[in-house]
């Protein structure tokens, strides 16, 4: 069997049945961060990412971009457990015939965002390579009481997304700001069940929102919010890479919302019991089948 039959996310859950973890972790593997315990009013969150040569950007895409896309992925993924990053450690693989001034152009990338958001570099590592690859480990701090997972979701809950989808690859998906502001302003404000940032696709991470919830959701396809530059309503629902947030939260808090922020939030679906799965309005039938999105393999 190859990795093409079992996908990314099969392979996730392949790794995830042989880790053990003891009573410091609060939430590990299946969650935009891992949570682990500091201290009594925070917990500590952890998360990696990496970006890759031809798989993440293109070649010959800015490489002041590439270096501020390889530290905001990271940041996204801390915003969606409503925390604040805080520490970084950032490795590189580069081809040693790689021009200084674009590997200063990188870095500078990485520096001026982590600047923005108050992150530390603290350390890292190099290593020559066949192409450009940036790995981010990053630690934030979350207040206990503020911590959002992906498993929190409840039938009736509405689904709303911070911003608009679709047409990322124009570049975009180099040069958005994590939404760490709007998450921080939404569990200071509402109550707010589950979260996730959008890397795969608004349906496949609604998918991972239902799967870790045990619920099903109901996808309002009139109501997704169009980039500019999305082609298509299926560039919204599949493309991924906007690094927007989904959130879910109860009807009550949802009308307070959407009369508070008047049209900065966007309804997207409802969430509804497990027994109706994941599926379009409308339609009877939910949809089924492993990709709903990007998918490495």
């Amino acid at each position: 069997m190859k990795l093409s039959h079992i996908g990314e996310f099969g392979l996730i859950q392949r790794f995830k049945k042989h880790i053990k973890l003891d009573s410091t972790v609060i939430k590990g593997s299946g969650d935009d961060c891992a949570v682990i315990k500091r201290d009594k009013s925070t917990y500590m969150l952890y998360t990696c990412d990496m970006i890759i040569e031809g798989v993440d950007f293109k070649p010959k895409e800015d490489p002041y971009l590439i270096g501020r896309k390889a530290i905001a992925v990271s940041i996204s993924d801390i915003a969606a457990c409503a925390g604040l990053p805080r520490y970084a450690v950032v490795s590189m693989g580069l081809p040693k015939n790689t021009s200084l001034t674009k590997v200063d152009r990188i870095s500078r990338g990485i520096f001026d965002l982590a600047k923005e958001f108050n992150i530390n570099i603290v350390g890292g590592d190099l290593s020559r390579s066949q192409r450009i690859v940036i790995d981010v480990s990053m630690l934030g701090v979350v207040d206990k009481k503020a911590l959002v997972l992906r498993s929190g979701a409840k039938p009736g809950d509405l689904v709303f997304v911070t911003g608009r989808l679709g047409g990322s690859i124009h570049g975009r998906h180099l040069k958005f700001t994590p939404r760490i502001k709007e998450a921080q302003y939404l569990v200071r404000n509402y109550k707010i069940n589950s979260m996730i940032d959008i890397s795969d696709g608004f349906m496949q991470d609604l998918r991972h929102i239902c799967e870790e919830s045990k619920v099903g959701a109901v996808v309002f396809e009139k109501l997704i919010p169009l980039d500019k530059d999305a082609a298509s309503l299926n560039e919204a629902l599949f493309m991924g890479e906007d690094f927007e947030l989904i959130f879910t939260m109860p009807r009550k808090e949802a009308a307070r919302l959407l009369k508070n922020t008047r049209g900065k939030f966007h309804l997207a679906a409802q969430i509804v019991d497990k027994k109706y799965g994941l599926k379009f309005e409308n339609k009877k039938e939910p949809i089924s089948g492993r990709n709903l999105g990007f998918n490495h393999f």
